[in-house]
């Protein structure tokens, strides 16, 4: 069912690489919502994945561009006012990616190479995406900025590795930022934290689908969807959320507050028992 919510906005949706990824759920539901929108990935993402088929479904114009390149994102912010005929509503930054958990390597042997790579895809792009739209005056007024976190960044999760570190960066990100685009262009930033989600790039993390049956069994309302982040999104890019920034949302079926479950208790007594 569409509610209108974003009739008329104009948007940027970066990171949608298949339709398991958050970022093409919030495509199709941006639109469904009313937005035009352009997509954005980097160009080898754009010829290993469906984001241009995603493109020609939706009617919308696909800009590749390396999120680590402040020159590409002022680009894509160039070029999507071109396409779009104005200033931008909303941006979602969903882009993350570690050499050292592809490569396997532990949290106590990384190579620091790969960790600057992960830090600077992962958060540090946030930070440029967000200094290349300032510069340009590329976002509205009353605008949204929303990128995708997840718990790691504030409690110990095995397996997240350095992707933990880049995520913390990002939500500081967020708040140092949502401070001064907030009082100079009232344009809002903020995070969701969502549960751990099936995606291509969370598949890769050590543990996972441990991780997700876990979070399940803990959370009283269960994992949240990519499809319900989707919606979480919309909300965030709506008029319905101006007055909220700088703030980090869980979005995780109850996880972040919970210590203990009856379930997870059972699963774990039945362990002893065996």
């Amino acid at each position: 069912m569409s509610y209108g919510l974003l009739k008329g906005k104009r948007g940027i949706i970066f990171g949608a690489l298949n339709d398991q990824s958050i970022a093409w759920k919030v495509a199709l539901k941006a639109v469904e919502e009313g937005a035009s929108i352009t997509l954005s990935n980097t160009a080898i993402a754009l010829r290993m994945g469906q984001v241009k088929e995603l493109g020609e479904k939706l009617g919308c114009e696909v800009i590749p561009a390396d999120a680590t390149s402040f020159e590409d994102l002022e680009e894509v912010f160039k070029r999507s006012q071109e396409v779009l005929g104005g200033k931008i509503d909303f941006v979602l930054h969903s882009i993350g990616m570690s050499p050292n958990v592809r490569k396997g390597k532990a949290y106590d042997d990384l190579d620091y190479g790969m960790l600057n790579k992960t830090l600077d895809i992962s958060a540090i792009s946030f930070h440029k995406m967000l200094q290349a739209a300032k510069k340009n005056d590329a976002i509205a007024e009353n605008g949204s900025v929303v990128a995708l976190t997840y718990m790691a960044a504030q409690r110990t999760m095995f397996g997240y590795n350095d992707m933990a570190d880049a995520k913390s960066l990002l939500e500081s990100i967020a708040r140092s930022f949502g401070y001064v685009y907030g009082r100079e262009n009232k344009v809002r930033i903020n995070t969701i934290s969502q549960s751990p989600t099936m995606t291509t790039a969370g598949s890769g993390v050590a543990g996972m689908d441990k991780l997700f049956d876990f979070a399940e069994k803990i959370s009283p309302l269960g994992n949240a969807s990519a499809e319900e982040c989707a919606d979480y999104c919309i909300v965030m890019f709506s008029d319905l959320t101006r007055k909220v920034t700088m703030q980090n949302l869980f979005h995780d079926g109850g996880f972040s507050s919970m210590g203990m479950s009856f379930e997870a208790m059972a699963t774990y007594e039945k362990g002893l028992n065996d």
